[in-house]
C-alpha cells in the first residue's frame, strides 16, 4: 500500500472511528442511566460480579489466533481457516468452563444468585470468540466504517430493544444478561454477513507457527490486562456486598465508558497501519507524537470537567439513589487520560517488535495492585477507586516510557507536550468549579451541572484562541484532517501562531 493510499485510509478509519465513538458515547449513556434507574445498584453490583469472569473467559475464548489476520504482511485462506477453528475451540472450551466453574464463583463472591448469571454469560464466550475472525479482517482492511455501524446496531438491539424492555417488564439482573447475550450474537451475524470467510476447520498448516507464537502473546497479554482491569472489582466483590459494587461500577462506567469508546475505535486503527510503517520508525514516531498530543491536550482537560463536575452529573443523570457513586467517577476520571496513553502506546511496542513486553512490563504493577486492594478494599469504594487510579497511571508510565524508548523520543519533546495539557486541564478545572458554584444553594442539579460544563468549556477555549501555542502544531494538523472542517482563517491563525513541539 501506498504512503498517500495509507494516509487516506488511515484518515478515515479514524474520522470514522470519531464518530463512531460519539454515537456509541451517547448510546451508552443513554441507556446505562435508563437501565441504573430501573435497576438499583443491587441488579448492576449482581451483573457485574458474573460479568468480571465473563470477561477472563472472554479473553481466553479469543486466544489471539485472529489477531494475527491483522499482523501478518501476507495473508492466505488456510490463515483464516486456522484462527476460525481455534476460536471456536476456545470459545466453546471457555463456555463449557465456566459451566462447570459456575458454584465456585459464586462462592467466592458469597453470593448464590451469581451462579445462574455466570452460566448463561458463559454462551458469550463462544459468541464473541467465532466473531473476532471477521471483526479483523475488516480492522485488516481499515474499513472501521462497517466496524461502528455493527457496533452500534448491535448495541441498540442488544441494550435499547433488549434491555431496556425486559428492564420496565421487571425482569431485574436478567434485562442486563439479555441484553449482553443479544448485543453478541447481533455482532457475529453482523459481521459475517460484512465479512464472510470460510468456516472449513483446519486444526494446522505449514504457516501455522506465525500465528500461534502471535496468538500467544495475545492470550497472555490479554490474561495481564483483565487482571490490571478487573482486579477492582474482584476485591470489592469479595469484601463487600452487591450493592458497593453496584455503586462503584456505575462510577467506573461513567468514567471508562468515553476511554473504551475510544480506545476500542482507535486502538486496533492504530495497529492496523503501524503494522504497515513497521520500516518506517520515523514515520511511525511522528504519528504515536502526534497521537499523545492530542490524547494529553484535547482529551485529558474533557477528563479533568468530567471530575470536577461528578457530584452534579450523577445527581442529574442517577438520582439521590447513587449519591455514593459521584467521588468514584471523581477519582477514576482524573486518571482515564493516563489509561488513553498506555491503549495507544502498546501499538507501539507490537510494531517494533516488542509485542512480548506489555505483560512483562505491566507484571510488577499487577503485584503492587494486588498489595493495595488486599490492604483497602475493605474500606468502600471510594478507596478501590483511588487503588485502581494509581494502578492506572503505574500501567501508562511503564508502557508509555518503553514505547518512547523503541521510538527514541526525548524528554524535551514530552515536556513540551506535559506543560501545554497542564495548564489546559487546570485552567478548565477553574472554569468547572468556579461556574459550578455560581447558581445558590438547593439549585436543580440541571442547573448545576449546566453551568459547570459552560464554564469548564468556556475558559480553555478563551485560552486557546488567545494563546494558540497551548495547543502546539501537531494537535492543529490534527483537527485540521480528522474533526469537522475548521474554518480557513481560524486554522491560518493557530497555524501561524504555534511552533513544532
Amino acid at each position: 500500500m501506498s504512503g498517500s493510499e495509507l494516509n487516506r485510509k488511515s484518515v478515515s478509519a479514524v474520522k470514522w472511528a470519531a464518530a463512531g465513538t460519539a454515537i456509541r458515547f451517547l448510546l451508552q449513556l443513554l441507556t446505562q442511566v435508563i437501565l441504573a434507574r430501573l435497576l438499583g445498584p443491587e441488579s448492576y453490583g449482581l451483573f457485574a460480579m458474573g460479568l468480571i469472569v465473563l470477561t477472563l473467559s472472554t479473553f481466553v475464548a479469543d486466544f489471539g489466533f485472529s489477531w494475527s489476520l491483522v499482523q501478518n504482511k501476507e495473508l492466505t485462506e488456510n490463515d483464516v481457516r486456522f484462527a476460525f477453528t481455534w476460536q471456536l475451540l476456545s470459545g466453546t472450551a471457555a463456555t463449557l468452563a465456566l459451566l462447570l466453574l459456575a458454584p465456585l464463583v459464586a462462592e467466592y463472591f458469597r453470593e448464590p444468585r451469581v451462579e445462574i448469571i455466570v452460566r448463561w454469560l458463559s454462551l458469550t464466550c463462544v459468541l464473541t470468540a467465532v466473531t473476532a475472525p471477521g471483526s479483523n479482517l475488516l480492522r485488516r482492511k481499515l474499513d472501521f466504517r462497517t466496524l461502528n455501524v455493527i457496533q452500534i446496531v448491535s448495541y441498540v438491539i442488544g441494550y435499547l430493544l433488549v434491555g431496556v424492555t425486559l428492564a420496565f417488564l421487571g425482569f431485574g439482573v436478567w434485562a442486563l444478561v439479555s441484553a449482553w447475550l443479544s448485543q453478541s450474537f447481533s455482532a457475529l451475524v453482523l459481521t459475517f454477513l460484512r465479512a464472510p470467510h470460510s468456516v472449513r476447520p483446519l486444526l494446522w498448516y505449514a504457516g501455522a507457527r506465525r500465528s500461534t507464537s502471535a496468538g500467544g502473546t495475545v492470550f497472555v497479554t490479554n490474561v495481564c490486562n483483565w487482571l490490571l482491569n478487573n482486579v477492582d472489582r474482584l476485591f470489592l466483590g469479595r469484601f463487600l456486598n452487591a450493592h458497593s459494587v453496584g455503586v462503584y461500577t456505575v462510577g467506573y462506567n461513567l468514567a471508562n465508558t468515553p476511554n473504551s469508546l475510544f480506545l476500542t475505535a482507535l486502538q486496533p486503527a492504530f495497529l492496523a497501519a503501524g503494522s504497515k510503517l513497521q520500516d518506517e520508525p520515523a514515520r511511525l514516531r511522528e504519528v504515536y507524537l502526534s497521537v499523545l498530543s492530542c490524547v494529553w491536550i484535547l482529551v485529558g482537560p474533557a477528563f479533568i470537567l468530567l471530575a470536577c463536575a461528578a457530584p452534579h452529573l450523577i445527581a442529574f443523570l442517577y438520582g439521590a439513589v447513587w449519591a455514593e457513586s459521584s467521588a468514584v467517577l471523581a477519582v477514576l476520571a482524573l486518571a482515564m487520560p493516563a489509561y488513553v496513553s498506555w491503549g495507544l502506546s502498546t501499538p507501539v511496542l507490537w510494531n517494533t517488535g516488542g509485542r512480548h513486553l506489555e505483560s512483562l512490563l505491566q507484571m510488577p504493577v499487577l503485584a503492587l495492585a494486588f498489595v493495595g486492594l488486599w490492604h483497602f478494599a475493605g474500606q468502600g469504594a471510594t478507596a478501590v477507586a483511588l487503588v485502581a487510579a494509581a494502578t492506572l497511571a503505574m500501567r501508562a508510565l511503564v508502557v508509555g516510557v518503553c514505547a518512547c524508548v523503541r521510538l527514541h523520543v526525548g524528554v524535551p519533546v514530552l515536556l513540551s507536550i506535559g506543560w501545554r495539557a497542564a495548564i489546559l486541564m487546570a485552567t478548565t478545572a477553574v472554569g468547572t468549579l468556579g461556574a459550578a458554584g455560581l447558581p445558590p444553594a438547593g439549585t436543580l442539579p440541571l442547573l448545576q451541572l449546566t453551568a459547570a460544563v459552560v464554564g469548564g468549556v468556556l475558559l480553555p477555549t478563551v485560552a486557546v484562541l488567545a494563546f494558540p501555542q497551548l495547543l502546539g502544531s501537531r494537535v492543529v494538523d490534527m483537527l485540521k484532517r480528522f474533526t469537522p472542517p475548521v474554518p480557513g482563517r481560524l486554522y491560518l491563525y493557530l497555524r501561524s501562531r504555534t511552533q513544532h513541539q
